[in-house]
């Protein structure tokens, strides 16, 4: 009981910090195993070796590679140069690219913050000097951006199914409709916004023909090829999801290639963020691991779950209560905090009560999604806050109406799980 109440007392204060979050959950999981198995440790070596000897936590460094590769070698530029005439032509203009060209890119990038530096970097500078709104701007492309937790290949979906024994090609699957009706959702709020407030899009301007925006759609179709490589290979059981992500990269320097756009700098460039990125990644998931190792060890999710069951709290008041504390921890961690903190507990209890894991999954993205526009550290805010040069108290103005829509979001997927389970049950249908 005592240990009981050391990891939960340490682990709020770990939680509501932020502080050293990698080192502080190791300590605490390294103490617990010390003390409970009488100094031997070798629980902690197994557990690491099991999770790392994983082919698919593998595809990881490689999604991450596959959209550093995409920002440096220039394509994340072509492919938003080729979307934009097309997306012009609604109301909003060039805030619907934003939605549009996000979207593309989530579909390609597997990362909310890569997708929005990539398209801020292009975007923003460009449209605030045609007149658009700033704060308009900025929310279309911090919350879009958002997407690419979303929308397939999500490193975020993969993390979870490695940890959590989940398929990781019925994640994906399950996150293709949640993200497609997100993005429609924000064009069409954005369609509205600017019919109400005009003056937020810049007026007149000459639009291109419908012939010419389709000219320049079909220069998109790099694209097309990187969908294919990454998406369509994992669901024509061609690959697995580590593979489609080896394919991904290989199909990007080859596209970089063709367009002379490869080169020695531009490939060392990628690495270096990747080593960087995905060591701070596997820093934390080492510490993680630890930590779930601890809690199994004290009986602590068995415990929190006999408590609910005893209870008698419905599932669905559960469930309300676990989104609050996830828009709480939203407050003071990132994504992946949250849910390596969380899962050892969080998990059984709701896949407990009934809960089908895929579903839980996309959830546990859209909450994250929120999180990443939640002040005071959203990373999407950083991000923008870093290309506007503005304020955080700007940035996150900007986002209201965006992390309100990503509620909406939530609770539509909440009410109608078909909206994530439709496409998973299908294929495995016809599989």
């Amino acid at each position: 009981m005592v240990t009981l109440l050391f990891v939960a007392g340490v682990l709020a204060l770990c939680l509501f910090t932020g502080s050293m979050l990698g080192p502080m959950l190791a300590s605490i999981g390294f103490t617990v195993i010390f003390f409970e198995f009488g100094g031997n440790t070798s629980i902690i070596a197994n557990a690491i070796w099991n999770v790392f000897s994983s082919e698919t936590l593998v595809a990881v460094p490689m999604f991450i590679l596959l959209g550093e590769l995409l920002s440096q070698s220039g394509l994340a530029q072509r492919i938003y140069g080729a979307l934009s005439p097309t997306f012009e032509r609604l109301p909003g203009k060039l805030l619907q690219s934003n939605v549009g060209t996000c979207t593309a890119f989530s579909a390609i990038s597997g990362s909310s913050m890569a997708t929005a530096a990539a398209v801020g970097a292009i975007a923003f500078r460009e449209l605030e000097g045609r007149g658009y709104d700033r704060r308009p701007l900025i929310g279309s492309i911090a919350g879009a951006g958002a997407l690419g937790m979303l929308i397939p290949p999500s490193v975020m979906m993969v993390i979870y199914g490695s940890l959590m024994n989940v398929s990781i090609g019925s994640l994906f699957l399950g996150g293709i409709l949640p993200g497609l009706m997100m993005a429609a959702i924000f064009m069409i709020y954005i369609g509205i916004s600017t019919r109400l407030s005009p003056w937020t899009v810049p007026a007149g301007g000459t639009l291109v023909s419908a012939r010419a925006a389709f000219m320049a759609m079909l220069q998109a179709w790099p694209f097309l090829v990187l969908v294919f490589a990454i998406l369509g290979t994992i669901f024509l059981g061609l690959a697995t999801a580590t593979e489609s992500a080896a394919l991904g990269v290989a199909t990007v320097m080859i596209l970089a290639a063709l367009y002379r756009e490869l080169s020695v700098k531009t490939v060392w460039r990628a690495l270096r963020a990747t080593a960087v990125t995905f060591g701070s990644l596997m820093l934390i998931i080492v510490s993680s691991i630890i930590l779930t190792q601890a809690t199994a060890i004290t009986g602590m999710p068995e415990a929190v779950a006999r408590f609910v069951a005893q209870s008698g709290i419905p599932g669905w008041a559960l469930l309300i209560l676990v989104y609050l504390l996830y828009f709480a921890l939203g407050c003071v961690l990132d994504g992946l905090g949250m849910l390596l903190i969380t899962l050892p507990i969080i998990f059984p209890l709701v896949i407990g009560l009934g809960y089908d894991p895929v579903w839980f999954g996309i959830v546990l993205v859209m909450l994250m999604e929120i999180g990443m526009l939640t002040p005071p550290l959203g990373f999407n805010l950083f991000v923008l806050m870093a290309i506007a040069r503005g304020t955080l108290g700007e940035v996150a103005r900007a986002c209201v109406p965006y992390w309100v829509l990503f509620l909406g979001g939530l609770a539509l997927v909440t009410l109608v799980p078909d909206i994530v389970l439709f496409l998973p049950r299908l294929f495995a249908g016809d599989s």
